[in-house]
């Protein structure tokens, strides 16, 4: 199998993912007993698709176009191809959907712990400081107090403010791989052996 992208700089928006196989086998899991169009993809030809469409601007169409001998193109499982490229990236995107969701769950879970304990730290502070002189130990402990209710939120927060961009992202791109035009584009079968 080999990965044959263009990219010359003329080639403009919206040029093909190209990919040229030999057999259909090459793209999908071969130990998955399902068929092609419910076979997971192999994982060099997942990682190839989505290092390209990364590349590609978000308002341009994506194109896969899969170069094969015709014997192959011409084979039954040939036509379930871009079925099986779609159904794979519309599986992925859904599995992130979930997982997004489970880290969101995740933080007001977090959330529900780390903000009570700010509170009670902050309340505790206030109520240990009036019986400390004023004075470094005094400021040690209130400081060290908020410090303590500070980091109990720091999950939720890291969660809200920063854990879910990647997956949003991945699935925005997965979702765009989906709905992606697959092409199957016939070559001349190259037959080994010459007299």
């Amino acid at each position: 199998m080999t990965f044959a992208q263009d990219t010359a700089p003329g080639a403009g928006p919206g040029a093909p993912i190209r990919l040229r196989i030999q057999h259909i086998n090459q793209l999908f899991h071969t130990l998955d007993p399902f068929p092609f169009r419910e076979r997971d993809l192999d994982a060099q030809v997942e990682e190839y698709i989505v290092s390209w469409a990364r590349e590609i601007r978000t308002r341009d169409p994506l194109t896969i176009s899969i170069h094969m001998p015709a014997s192959e193109a011409n084979a039954v499982d040939a036509t379930q191809i871009a079925e099986g490229i779609r159904n794979y990236f519309s599986t992925r995107a859904q599995a992130l959907g979930l997982e997004l969701r489970s880290l969101f769950h995740s933080g007001r879970d977090a959330l529900a712990i780390g903000l009570p304990v700010l509170a009670m730290t902050v309340l505790l502070g206030t109520l240990v400081t009036h019986q400390i002189p004023a004075g470094f130990a005094r400021r040690f402990v209130e400081e060290g107090l908020i410090i303590v209710g500070w980091v109990a939120n720091w999950k939720p927060i890291e969660i809200f403010l920063f854990e879910w961009w990647p997956f949003t992202r991945k699935r925005r791109l997965y979702r765009r791989i989906a709905n992606a035009r697959v092409l199957v584009v016939e070559e001349p079968d190259t037959k080994s052996g010459s007299a």
